[in-house]
Order: structure tokens, then C-alpha cells, then sequence
């Protein structure tokens, strides 16, 4: 498995707009994004983090955060009801957004940003995204609602060269909007 380096926002590349991958996958690509899925599982292993102290505990990755500018990312996390839920996805686009908000009452926080950014990321409650999911081998249509929705409009602003903090309001970065959902 691969110890990737971390690409941190003081880099240009990060703040490109990143490439559709073509079909069909180079076998590079795969091992690529696999090896993505495996960091950010071995990211939130205790044991691993103790070997490994330049390495922070992630939940997402984007191809652009290892120095890639192509459209894949990975997510590895642990759903509500205990279960380690995870996907691969090559080319996402989200196809529909809800109205309603939501936002993450400890902020958010990025691989790719080691200062500290205070302030509420607001992101819409539910997503739905069109997808190549490179672990079901097929063309996918999810919709993700609350905290998985948040984490995928993370990533998948990393393809578009956007970072969580240019979402914060610099004037007041606490302010609460009415009928946003805090989770």
C-alpha cells in the first residue's frame, strides 16, 4: 500500500480544475484509486496512525490531493449505524441538490490544509450524483443525505479546485442560517 504525499493548499495544482478519466480504465487508474480507498481506511486504524505520525486521519480523498488532477476520489468512513461504508467513484457529477442545508457543527476539516479554518461549511442536506463506481464495476446513481452528502460535496469541490473554506462567510464565519440542519 501506498503512503501517499499529501498535496497541501499553498499548491497551484490544487486549485485546478481536474480531468475526466476515459473509458476504457487504465489499469493504472484503478490500482491508483484503490490504493486511495486503502490509505483512508489505514488513516482511521489507531495502530496505523501510531507507526505512521505524518499521516492524518481522513474520511475522504481526491485525486487532485495526491498530486493527480483527473476526476476520481475515494470515501472510507463509518455510517451511523456502525457499518464502514465506501466508494470509488471515477467522473462524479451531482445531478440534483436539495434546497435545505446542512452544515457540520465542529466545521470541516481537509488533509490538504493543516491551519485552521473556523467557521460553518454550509453544504446541501441531500445530493444526488452520477458516477462510474469503480467497486460495483458499473455506471451508478446515488443519492446521499447529511454527513455523507457533506462529505461528497467535499471531494467532489476538490475536482473543481475548490477548497471547504472558500465556502465560509469571512465576515461572520458562525453565523447560523435558518433551517439549516447542525450535524
Amino acid at each position: 500500500m501506498e503512503i501517499f504525499k499529501i498535496v497541501k493548499d499553498t499548491k497551484p495544482s490544487l486549485r485546478k480544475r481536474s480531468e475526466n478519466i476515459e473509458f476504457p480504465l487504465d489499469p493504472k487508474i484503478e490500482e491508483t484509486l484503490m490504493n486511495m480507498l486503502e490509505y483512508l481506511r489505514l488513516s482511521q486504524d489507531e495502530e496505523f496512525l501510531k507507526k505512521h505520525h505524518n499521516v492524518r486521519s481522513g474520511v475522504g480523498l481526491a485525486a487532485p490531493q495526491i498530486g493527480i488532477n483527473k476526476n476520481m476520489l475515494a470515501i472510507s468512513f463509518i455510517n451511523e449505524k456502525g457499518k464502514r461504508e465506501e466508494y470509488a467513484f471515477i467522473n462524479p457529477r451531482i445531478v440534483s441538490e436539495s434546497i435545505k442545508e446542512c452544515y457540520l457543527e465542529s466545521g470541516e476539516g481537509c488533509l490538504s490544509v493543516d491551519k485552521p479554518h473556523e467557521g460553518y461549511v454550509y453544504r446541501h442536506y441531500k445530493v444526488t450524483v452520477k458516477t462510474y463506481d469503480l467497486l460495483k464495476k458499473s455506471l451508478m446513481t446515488y443519492t446521499f443525505s447529511g454527513y455523507p452528502a457533506i462529505i461528497v460535496q467535499h471531494e467532489i469541490d476538490h475536482l473543481k479546485g475548490v477548497l471547504f473554506y472558500n465556502h465560509i462567510n469571512h465576515e461572520n464565519p458562525f453565523i447560523k442560517k435558518s433551517g439549516a440542519i447542525a450535524i
